[in-house]
């Protein structure tokens, strides 16, 4: 490599022809010549394969064989380049070898490269000329006859076209007699013909405008046209971006129906790294459909506003905020969305959180909302507020070893704390409904270990604080309907205001071992098996607090003349007392199977594995304190996992009793002939998630660049296909051959012998790619007692080249519908697509 200082370069009198190979510029050559200052005011870095010839008399540098030079951010590359330091100019030509044009040269300039077959360019200047040129930034390149240079970051081009698609010619490229080339900006170009497979599209545009580069960037966003039966004929999505900065942007966009109908959308994103990011979107329509005068004209205005922000004060305080506000039937007039369209209720949050680390307190503050698209009732609780001290032994001798085995007995004891404190509005048919209230939590345990058993008592303290309670009566109640007064008996609950504490408490204590059982067959790849056994036994207590004594129950008597009694707290916030006295003995029984492999003899690297086939658990509870049916049911879970194959998980409960309708009554079965037990309900589900092998297409394994990374500074934009379906879609994965999903769920309820409630359904999501370039997608779900499929979906996708194709088709139910839509696939040009939609996709966003 040779490099040049020509601010201090030095001229030598050796003769014109002579190479000059190598210059140290640490040499004395300055002390023998006469200093002379060059218009080039920074080093340049010569380097060539062939040879490099520099002329001190004509001062020319002449480069042969893969030459370069750099020069501050501009870099060139050619077959041939020469230099002239008196003019600052320099010729760059590739090297003709039997007619094939090699080492042609590509000029590197602020991040833009330009490849052409000869090029000229003045470093003082920074202009030049490039003979069949081409630019390549991401998936987008220009190029033309000719390429003109005139300042730093301006270019004009003379025939020239613009493109997205790889391929040289490539399949779609727009054309035009004149372009004009602003660096790191835009592409303008007047009188463009679109060319689609080397098809020209016979009406030019006026003039258009392409980005330069990918990324974020200011600009119009180009509206979409279509046609409605209902609302007519409307363009949406018509507005602008506005990138205001590496962290934050605004998009504000319009839509108009020729029918009436109209509607406002802006959202706004920021983001700061290792700091916070969020979004604000609000969303406004104002529908009419069908005509005025028509029975089924309607007109309806619908609105929406989200929050979402999250940031990170320090490791140990951060704050979470997810609001989201909207009319009842935002989603059914607008969502193309599955899961919105059956949602029911949406919960908004706001939580800040604050760690003390070193003593391991924490406390949360959090507001939360719940509205009800249906009814239109509102939840809210403003504040909830949490603090937690973690478990403490006080007695625990500090500097020991840490081994139980040298523990005191009373370094086992530890305690903890929890409070909450609550204020919940709730807003139904128009009454507004305010509780408040306060709860302490202190626990009290230990666990320590004796011989093989662990052991652990447990006393729990609770104590409420309420300013409200109710009072409940049987009276007669007048009520004004449309045939006049109308007078009936009822319980009618009146709120006492008053400060009242509720305090609960009861005792525990469980004893819990481990057994194990271990075969060694050492046959068919198995080496050991082990059957583990987790017997468990526990004790509680609580007293009876609906006596007298307490003060926590009042009571009431109905027309037939029945005392009853009542909690007069159970309507607040963290409920009343626990009710009658209980004294319950537990019992659980856990099971888990496990496998040990073989290690292969051949294979110095494998590894025996642990395979866990079965757990399964049981248990029970029976209540000495009850007045009859003292026994719990007996509950079994069970689950199992085979390798990716299959899945499956359950669980059943059963009764000892005999009931009258759903309700038990105190007599075993086993006393009338009917066996020890009845099931009661029973719940499985299978699974199975199955795909093809891998394949090693490299192209496709791509970051996809639209993507949010959380890990960069500026905002990146999201994917903004708008070829949805009812269910969130993925990206297409065409390195996986095939995938499918099958699931399987049965619920049986025999709570009432005599009335049984089934339900069954088989839910399937296959995909495949029948070639390289087609993706297929079918899913849905079929209930096997009702006889109906539940939510059908399919789904086709077609790689085209720089263009792709997808299809979505909802063939039943309320939200049928399909969308087609042929579009490029480069962000820069994702809005040139050709779209027909009807059903459930038509007019929506």
């Amino acid at each position: 490599m040779l490099l040049f200082s020509f601010v201090h370069a030095q001229e030598n009198p050796l003769p014109q022809t002579e190479a000059l190979q190598v210059i140290d510029t640490d040499t004395t050559l300055a002390d023998t010549t006469s200093k002379k200052s060059f218009d080039i005011d920074a080093v340049v870095e010569a380097s060539a394969s062939d040879s490099l010839i520099f002329d001190l008399k004509s001062k020319k540098m002449f480069l042969y064989g893969n030459g370069k030079l750099k020069h501050k951010q501009t870099e060139l590359q050619s077959g041939e380049i020469d230099l002239d330091f008196e003019t600052n100019d320099l010729n760059a030509k590739g090297i003709v070898e039997a007619d094939t044009l090699k080492q042609s040269p590509v000029l590197t300039e602020g991040g833009e490269t330009y490849e052409g077959s000869s090029i000229k360019y003045n470093f003082k200047t920074q202009k030049g000329f490039i003979s069949v040129a081409k630019n390549v930034k991401g998936e987008a390149r220009y190029q033309g006859d000719k390429v003109k240079k005139v300042d730093r970051n301006t270019y004009f081009i003379e025939d020239g076209i613009y493109t997205t698609c790889a391929g040289d010619p490539p399949q779609t490229h727009f054309q035009a007699s004149q372009m004009k080339v602003i660096q790191k900006d835009k592409v303008i170009a007047k009188w463009v013909f679109m060319y689609v497979v080397g098809v020209p599209i016979p009406i030019p545009l006026p003039f258009a405008v392409f980005p330069s580069e990918s990324g974020r960037r200011s600009g119009i966003i180009i509206p979409t046209y279509g046609s409605t039966t209902t609302e007519g004929q409307y363009f949406r999505n018509f507005g602008y971006f506005f990138a205001l900065s590496d962290y934050y942007d605004f998009k504000l966009t319009g839509d108009y129906y020729t029918k009436g109908g109209f509607g406002i959308h802006g959202s706004s994103r920021y983001k700061k790294r290792y700091s916070f990011d969020g979004s604000i979107n609000a969303d406004y329509s104002y529908q009419k459909r069908n005509e005025p005068g028509d029975p089924d004209r309607t007109e309806n205005t619908q609105w929406k506003f989200s929050v979402f922000h999250r940031q990170s004060f320090n490791p140990t305080t951060s704050l979470d905020v997810n609001m989201q506000f909207q009319s009842g039937e935002y989603f059914s007039q607008n969502s193309i969305n599955y899961n919105e369209l059956l949602t029911q209720n949406i919960t908004s949050n706001a939580t800040f959180r604050k760690n003390w680390e070193e003593s391991g307190n924490s406390m949360v503050v959090n507001y939360q909302r719940t509205q009800n698209l249906q009814s239109g009732d509102i939840t809210e609780f403003l504040p909830n507020i949490n603090f937690n001290k973690k478990l403490v032994y006080p007695f625990k001798q500090s500097g020991g070893s840490g081994s139980s085995k040298d523990q005191a007995w009373y370094e086992y004891f530890g305690y903890s704390y929890s409070g909450k404190f609550s204020n919940r509005r709730k807003k139904t048919d128009g009454n507004l409904n305010i509780r408040g209230g306060i709860q302490h939590d202190i626990q009290a345990s230990a666990s320590p270990k004796i011989g093989y058993f662990n052991i652990s008592p447990r006393f729990s303290y609770q104590e409420k604080w309420y300013n409200k309670r109710i009072h409940k009566e049987y009276k007669t109640v007048e009520t004004m309907t449309d045939t006049g007064i109308v007078s009936e008996r009822k319980i009618v609950d009146t709120d006492v205001n008053e400060l009242n504490s509720v305090r609960t408490f009861d005792f525990s204590i469980s004893a819990s071992t481990k057994l194990y059982g271990v075969m060694q067959p050492n046959a068919f790849g198995i080496e050991a098996f082990r059957h583990t056994l987790i017997p468990s036994v526990s004790y509680n207590i609580n007293p009876d607090f609906t006596s007298d004594t307490w003060g926590y129950y009042d009571e009431y008597i109905d027309d037939k003349g029945n005392v009853v009694r009542y909690d007069k707290f159970g309507n607040e916030l963290f409920g009343g007392a626990s009710g009658s006295e209980r004294q319950n003995i537990s019992f659980s029984l856990g099971n888990i199977f496990e496998i040990k492999t073989i290690k292969d003899p051949t294979d110095t690297t494998s590894q025996s594995q642990k395979i866990q086939l079965l757990n399964f658990d049981l248990r029970t509870s029976y209540n000495f304190a009850a007045d009859s049916v003292k026994f719990s049911d007996l509950s079994l879970s069970y689950r199992t996992q085979i390798g990716e194959l299959l899945s499956f998980s359950g669980n059943s409960t059963y009764t000892f009793y005999a009931h009258n309708g759903s309700t038990a009554i105190n007599k075993f079965l086993i006393s009338e002939g009917r066996g020890l037990f009845r099931l009661k309900n029973l719940g499985f589900s299978i699974s199975t998630r199955l795909s093809g092998d891998k394949l090693t297409d490299e192209k496709r394994t791509g970051k996809d660049q639209n993507k949010f990374n959380p890990d960069d500074n500026d905002i990146i934009p999201q994917n903004t296909n708008s070829a949805k379906s009812l269910y969130d879609e993925q990206d297409k994965d065409f390195s996986i051959p095939w995938n499918l999903s099958l699931d399987y769920n049965y619920n049986l309820n025999k709570t009432d012998p005599n009335k049984p409630i089934k339900s069954s359904t088989v839910g399937l999501n296959l995909g495949f790619n029948l070639t390289k370039n087609w993706k297929f997608t079918v899913r849905g779900s079929y209930d096997l007692v009702n006889d109906e499929v539940a939510a059908p979906a399919a789904t086709v996708y077609r790689d085209l080249g720089c263009w792709e194709m997808n299809f979505t088709w909802n063939p039943l139910g309320r939200y049928r519908g399909y969308n087609f839509t042929i579009r490029l696939k480069a962000p820069e040009l994702q809005d040139i697509k050709v779209t027909k939609s009807e059903g459930l996709y038509t007019g929506r966003r």
